[in-house]
């Protein structure tokens, strides 16, 4: 899918397939939900396919390992293809990623959720408030499941050039759900890949190793700035 065919077209792929070409199922523990062994700190990760890294020939390529990787972390990765705070999601509350990551228990938390919501936002436009609501009660759980541990709020992904008006305003929900929680809040990541389709796998939908690169740099240079 070329990345500057049309919204329309957009949301109608992902309306019947999903932005991560996935069903909407619940989210349930894996592998990267339990801290591989060591002693350095433990790093968890609540997101969608942009953090799960499809698109990508492999884990070890996805943004969210190359930035552990480089600082010595151990990673938590249980995010779900084609999820959102509401969509795709049938779970809420026990067993769902937040819980999930409150069980990890770990020192630094990433949340990159938002993208698909943007489809929710199009086609149910009585539940927009849910959205609002959602995103506040799962960073909420986040900080008083673990009141220790740093969460870094990144601006919710995107993937084409053209951005429908909901992109700004679930990007503003984020926003005021992360400064409630006295989060830190990484602005301009859903601008991060913009205008590269050669940074696209060929579903057109998700980056690729090169895009996934891409993003880690811009992580990177932002962690920098907060001293991680």
């Amino acid at each position: 899918m070329d990345a500057r065919r049309s919204l329309s077209t957009l949301a109608a792929v992902a309306m019947t397939l999903g932005v991560a070409a996935c069903a909407a199922i619940p989210p349930e523990p894996t592998a990267t939900s339990i801290p591989p062994d060591g002693d350095r700190p433990v790093v968890a990760f609540y997101g969608d396919s942009y953090t799960l890294g499809t698109g990508a020939t492999s884990d070890a390529a996805r943004w969210s390992t190359i930035i552990s990787a480089d600082r010595g972390w151990r990673e938590v990765n249980p995010s779900v293809n084609g999820l959102g705070f509401i969509n795709n999601r049938t779970v809420f509350g026990e067993g769902d990623l937040p819980s999930i990551i409150i069980a990890a228990e770990p020192e630094l938390v990433f949340v990159t959720m938002g993208l698909n919501d943007n489809f929710a936002y199009e086609r149910r436009p009585d539940e927009r408030d849910r959205i609002r609501e959602q995103i506040g009660i799962d960073l909420e759980r986040l900080r008083d499941g673990l009141p220790e541990a740093r969460i870094v709020v990144v601006e919710p992904f995107w993937y084409t050039d053209e951005r429908p008006e909901s992109v700004e305003v679930i990007i503003g929900w984020v926003r005021e759900g992360a400064e409630v929680i006295d989060a830190d809040f990484i602005a301009g990541a859903s601008r991060w890949i913009e205008g590269r389709p050669e940074l696209m796998a060929a579903d057109g939908l998700h980056p690729n190793d090169d895009g996934y690169a891409v993003m880690a740099e811009r992580m990177d240079a932002e962690l920098a700035v907060l001293g991680l």
